[in-house]
């Protein structure tokens, strides 16, 4: 990458920060800061959560705005929605914990093959093949496979034979689409740009047709608290997407 490209770069980033600073916060973790609390406590005091966490961390390529940081935030909010929707269900609070547990590892999981074609359906083999060490039931490990490999957008989901199943699986799904809100323009999208060979102008010219992808994401949360705030989640990035491309079209010398 060519230092005035690397500069131009940053100088996105930091404007992309700059508008995302000035917009309000996600109501979630307003109106659900003691669920998302305790989501955090499991996550950092959970033995088998904190060792997949380290496996983790040492084997997933931080690239293409997917890596630790993008699978820590989902793994906290999958954990948090499963928490709200199972006390919703009526679920037993040892339930829930167990269920938070297979949130954290899916979530930990879920892009772990981000590189590949079909990524979400590759990231569940290697799920499967990972979480065979840990103590976990053959139906638990199947549960986790199936979220991870339907955390795709506009993919036909596979089959979720319990209740349990698929809480787990639109939970993590929810979790991973409200990162399409304001962390897609404040993170991703710049540690894509990064690492491939597009042109600035090229990112611009295709820009709108990212935006507009956004804009159908704001329709496919799965649960009903996903269904409530996720669009919020949405909305914001769309503010900040849409004053920053004025920039980028206005302001800001993208010619290298």
């Amino acid at each position: 990458m060519s230092e005035k490209r690397n500069a131009a770069i940053d100088c996105l980033r930091q404007q992309a920060r700059k508008i995302a600073a000035r917009q309000p916060g996600a109501d979630f973790y307003k109106d659900f800061a003691g669920e998302v609390a305790l989501s955090e406590d499991y996550f950092q005091t959970d033995g088998v959560v904190c060792r997949l966490r380290a496996f983790v961390e040492s084997v997933l390529d931080n690239d293409f705005g997917h890596g630790m940081a993008h699978s820590q935030k989902v793994a906290l909010d999958a954990g948090a929605l499963v928490v709200i929707e199972g006390r919703a269900s009526y679920f037993s609070p040892h339930f829930i914990t167990e269920q938070v547990r297979l949130a954290h590892c899916a979530g930990l999981l879920h892009d772990i093959e981000r590189r590949r074609h079909d990524h979400a359906k590759q990231g569940a083999i290697y799920a499967r093949k990972v979480l065979s060490e840990y103590p976990f039931s053959a139906k638990e490990i199947g549960d986790i496979c199936v979220a991870i490999a339907n955390h795709e957008a506009f993919a036909t989901p596979e089959k979720m034979s319990t209740s349990a199943c698929k809480l787990l699986s639109d939970c993590l799904y929810d979790a991973d689409k409200f990162r399409f809100g304001p962390d897609n323009f404040t993170h991703t999208v710049w540690e894509m740009v990064e690492v491939s060979d597009i042109s600035l102008q090229r990112f611009v010219a295709l820009y709108p047709r990212g935006i507009e992808f956004l804009k159908k994401i704001k329709h496919t949360f799965r649960t009903p608290t996903g269904r409530q705030y996720g669009p919020q989640f949405i909305d914001t990035g769309l503010t900040i997407g849409w004053e920053l491309y004025d920039l980028m079209q206005t302001q800001l010398d993208l010619s290298v």
